[in-house]
């Protein structure tokens, strides 16, 4: 049976920064800057969160079902970092705000940048079981940052200022049905590793500590070894023919340039100057929305992928091979096969406009939103949000957090 997404789109927040101008600001190196190959981040206001970046991402989807559609989806599931709650589940948010039938199975997964892929994996193995046969689920990878770094420790190198300007926030929904318009999955076609490793982690809810060095080298590993895993399920596979493009987790663009540089020098022994013309071809692609968001965690993946879909070519069907990272950590690479028609249903969300869209902040605009983040903390349990501050991102027809009353979430249409 065919399965994977009916329907896919990504909301990429209100508001984003140049971030040279932020790495300027803050008297980085330049040509190290230059490296991450980052030209925007998506910041996210004070009245935006997970939820609302979550439902943004989604209502497009949901507003294109018919009613009998609509009410076959049976699942949803949040993939995140960035929950707020040790026990409450976003999806229960989603599934409020967007009108879901009740009879349906609401939870989260949480497994740093990996999530998002954890959770299509197991809708797509959920719609293969033919438990419930017609069955949909809805699957929202959604992470923010508020950027606090952690204080203190040897593993906190200097480094680790390089990823304010990398680090973005969004979310990507998905609908993975037995009808994959947009992408058609490649049944057991997954490579998965994963090990104990301290790269990068979340030790409180509102801030994050690594070491870069050691994050690198894991993404490396495990790019390799889980494609070599791929490889041993579907024998017949090589890393510069088989995938028309490919589609990597992207804490910055930089890292991928050298991840597609190794896997290019040990699977295929090519020149450097075929090298970055393969990178240009079959991995820029998938870079161009990344570099303009940032990074976004468990959805980081699926935003690459939507990248290919939307600036790939597909005048005939073709194959992308797709890379999950998740620090801590657990990867997988797994394919999937999208035609001209699924560009096209991409297409008509209106990603790109959205984008364009973003209001431009200034660095003290920029400045006073991170201390005023600060304000919409874990477990914040009371809080009236000036909905007003930055009153020109506001976009019409999005969803944004109005007040946390008693520690539950109010939301508000614009």
């Amino acid at each position: 049976m065919n399965v994977g997404i009916e329907a896919i789109n990504a909301f990429c927040g209100s508001a984003f920064l140049d971030v040279r101008q932020l790495a300027e600001h803050r008297q980085l190196d330049t040509q190290r800057f230059d490296n991450l190959l980052m030209k925007e981040k998506t910041v996210a206001l004070p009245y935006e969160d997970p939820v609302s970046f979550g439902i943004n991402a989604a209502k497009p989807i949901i507003d294109q079902l018919s009613p009998e559609e609509k009410a076959r989806i049976e699942m949803v599931i949040t993939c995140t970092e960035s929950a707020f709650d040790f026990g409450k589940s976003m999806s229960t948010y989603f599934h409020q705000y967007l009108g879901l039938n009740r009879n349906c199975r609401l939870f989260e997964l949480k497994n740093a940048c990996y999530s998002g892929t954890a959770g299509l994996q197991v809708a797509v193995n959920f719609i293969l079981s033919q438990a419930s046969p017609g069955a949909k689920v809805l699957v929202i990878a959604t992470d923010i940052a508020r950027f606090l770094v952690a204080e203190g420790g040897e593993a906190l190198t200097e480094d680790w200022s390089f990823a304010e300007p990398s680090s973005g926030a969004g979310a990507v929904a998905m609908l993975v049905s037995e009808t994959p318009y947009v992408f058609q999955i490649d049944i057991g076609a997954n490579g998965y590793y994963g090990y104990e490793v301290m790269d990068t982690c979340r030790p409180v809810p509102d801030s994050e500590a690594g070491d870069a060095d050691l994050s690198l080298l894991s993404y490396l590993d495990c790019c390799e070894n889980s494609f070599l895993e791929y490889q041993k399920r579907v024998p017949e596979t090589h890393y510069d023919s088989t995938f028309g493009y490919l589609a990597f987790h992207t804490p910055f663009g930089g890292m991928i340039q050298g991840a597609h540089r190794s896997m290019m020098r040990k699977f295929t022994n090519a020149s450097p100057e075929v090298i970055r013309e393969d990178f240009e071809r079959r991995v820029m692609p998938g870079l161009t929305l990344c570099q303009r968001v940032g990074n976004i965690m468990g959805a980081t993946a699926q935003l690459s992928l939507v990248g290919v879909i939307l600036n790939g070519e597909f005048n005939s069907p073709q194959r992308i091979g797709c890379f999950s990272y998740g620090s801590g950590c657990c990867s997988e690479f797994y394919s999937g096969v999208v035609t001209q028609e699924g560009r096209a249903r991409l297409a008509d969300m209106g990603l790109t406009d959205q984008l364009n869209h973003r209001y431009q902040l200034t660095m003290d605009e920029y400045e006073a939103i991170v201390e005023g983040g600060r304000a919409v903390k874990f477990g914040t349990r009371n809080i009236t949000l000036d909905t007003q501050l930055v009153a020109g991102a506001r976009q019409p027809n999005q969803l944004y957090l109005k007040a946390i009353n008693e520690y539950h979430r109010e939301y508000e249409w614009v």
